[in-house]
């Protein structure tokens, strides 16, 4: 038996085929059948090669395995630690506030640190849920007409107070955008430039300081233009070892208890791959314990949009700011829509200026305050400027301030509206253009302080405690609730009220019965004059940005994620006013 068995023998630094059995001598060259090489698939050294690659690869797949399921073990062992801190803090708070409920401001602090807390953990599973959907290969790209000031803003917005939080210098700048209304996947873009700047944030020390720059870098007749989101940061930086795996899923360089830094690991992986899929590169470049640049270039399409920029002729516009560099911008800006910028530096020289023209019956079209003015405080200014010119002139405030927190304020001591930086060319033409519609009354940009008292909502949800929520969160708003337990009861109700009963309709998404996507396609076809106009907002927890298309196929307007969030139920009542 033994020696009829088959034997595999290496010798000689290289591999030989020698079987030894009855049916055969052995020949010349060692082997017992002149056919053996070639039963085998080995012809002298092609065969070692092949067989030497393969092993290579095999080697290969296994090390990566192994790595892979390596870094699946540190992110469980991770997640199992971030999870758990914010779900211990809204545990722990909710404890404390329910053994002080006597004591109001003891309980308003363990809210605000659970409001915190709850944010927190939603980031974490909602990274965790985005792989998994890129993963399974459901993740598309769409194409859709979008506003690159709008996108930028929002991402402003967003980000601006966690920078704030940690007392960090977050300077946003724009330089050579041609084109601003574009076309392409706009919630994708928004989640890359959020994702990349918040992790500038995150890794970057109290105090520290963070530019981020918007450019447009290529374009032309036959070429998309292509887009540059620079962030640059002076944080703690990473190792040139842990940059080469930066864009892998799960990997975080140290983990949460060293760096006191929590998240999942997977933001940059999701930002590589949605990047990759649009067509776009991201590049980093950092050195440990001096700061990250992060360079991301997504080629974007242009609206065909044939507009003239050139609304005015040459009206006069008094500039008052001291920076050389927003001057530039400012004046740039003025003069590609036909207007005629007047620079001063001081605030002093502005109320020379305005005196004068006032005086020889050549005031300004518009004034421009911007936020160096050579020491003096912008309202101050604006207060001045008022006086002297009455109510007729419009007065615009260009600046990085929050809006919501100074407008009462600003209003009055006379500013009329608010163009927000990073300054974009659309958003300041179109700021002066409505004020001087309106003869100077009306304020670009500038959410009021809208009274709700009177509004109907009607609310579709299954679930008896989101419903209670919403109806006590809505209710301190000054709306009047009416729910239905689900689609079906959704449209009846609507269907039988009277047109304009409801001002606007809070959909579900998952209900029994029907659900929400049924439910607004419904809606919409009733023959009725408000089924058409119905504002029709998706509240739910499907929340990828397929989940947000599917919901205007469906005919919904807005898109909220659960929990309810009061703000952004606003920021939907005043696109609506």
């Amino acid at each position: 038996m033994a020696e009829d068995r088959k034997r595999f023998n290496v010798s000689d630094g290289g591999y030989g085929n020698k079987y030894e059995d009855e049916r055969g001598p052995k020949n010349g060259d060692g082997c017992g059948h002149k056919d053996a090489d070639k039963r085998v698939g080995m012809d002298g050294s092609g065969g070692v090669a092949r067989l030497l690659e393969e092993n290579r690869k095999l080697r290969e797949e296994l090390e990566d395995a192994q790595s892979a399921s390596k870094a699946k073990d540190v992110f469980l062992s991770n997640m199992s630690h971030d999870i758990r801190t914010p779900m211990n803090a809204i545990m722990g708070m909710t404890t404390i506030a329910l053994s002080h409920i006597d004591e109001k401001n003891r309980v308003l602090d363990c809210l605000g640190k659970i409001q915190t807390a709850s944010s927190h953990l939603m980031s974490l599973i909602n990274d965790v849920l985005d792989m998994s959907h890129i993963e399974s290969g459901k993740m598309t790209i769409h194409k859709e007409p979008f506003s690159l000031p709008d996108v930028f803003h929002d991402v402003v917005v967003i980000v601006r107070p966690q920078a704030e939080q940690k007392k960090q210098a977050l300077k946003f700048e724009i330089e050579d955008i041609r084109e601003e209304e574009l076309v392409g996947d706009a919630l994708r873009i928004r989640q890359v430039l959020v994702n990349i700047i918040g992790n500038a944030v995150k890794y970057t020390q109290e105090g520290g300081s963070i530019r981020v720059v918007l450019r447009q870098v290529l374009g032309g007749e036959q070429k998309a233009p292509v887009f540059e989101f620079v962030c640059q940061d002076n944080g703690m930086g990473m190792s040139e070892e842990f940059l080469t795996r930066v864009f892998l899923p799960f990997e975080r360089a140290g983990n949460t208890t060293q760096s006191k830094i929590e998240g999942t690991g997977l933001g940059l992986a999701i930002c590589h791959r949605l990047v990759v899929q649009m067509g776009g590169e991201i590049r980093v470049e950092s050195r440990l314990g001096e700061g990250s640049c992060f360079t991301v270039a997504i080629p974007l399409e242009v609206q065909d949009i044939h507009e003239n920029q050139k609304f005015f002729s040459g009206e006069t516009v008094l500039v008052v700011e001291n920076d050389a560099g927003q001057v530039e911008k400012i004046c740039g800006y003025l003069r590609d829509g036909g207007l005629r910028p007047q620079v001063v530096g001081k605030s002093v020289d502005a109320v020379t200026f305005l005196t004068e023209t006032l005086y020889e019956g050549n005031a300004p079209h518009a004034v421009l305050l911007g936020e160096d003015l050579d020491g003096a405080y912008a309202l101050d200014v604006a207060a001045c400027l008022r006086q002297i010119a009455g109510k007729g002139l419009p007065i615009l405030l260009v600046s990085e301030a929050d809006w919501p927190q100074m407008e009462y304020r600003a209003v009055r001591a006379g500013i009329n509206g608010f163009v927000p930086c990073p300054l974009f060319r659309s958003r300041l033409i179109s700021a002066i253009r409505g004020l001087a519609a309106d003869g100077g009354k009306g304020s670009a940009d500038c959410p009021g302080g809208a009274d709700y008292g009177g509004k109907r909502f009607l609310l579709a949800e299954d679930n008896l405690l989101n419903q209670e929520i919403a109806i006590e969160l809505l209710s301190d708003m000054g709306i009047a609730i009416e729910a239905a337990d689900n689609g079906e009861e959704a449209v009846r109700m609507f269907a039988e009220s009277k047109p304009g009963y409801y001002d606007l309709i809070l959909m579900d998404i998952q209900m029994p019965v029907m659900d929400g996507y049924e439910a607004t396609r419904r809606i919409r076809a009733l023959d009725r004059e408000d089924a058409a106009d119905i504002c029709i907002v998706a509240m739910t927890a499907n929340v990828f940005a397929e989940d947000v298309r599917r919901s205007r196929k469906a005919g919904m307007d807005f898109h909220l994620a659960k929990p309810i969030d009061v703000k952004k139920i606003e920021e939907v009542l005043q696109k609506l006013a």
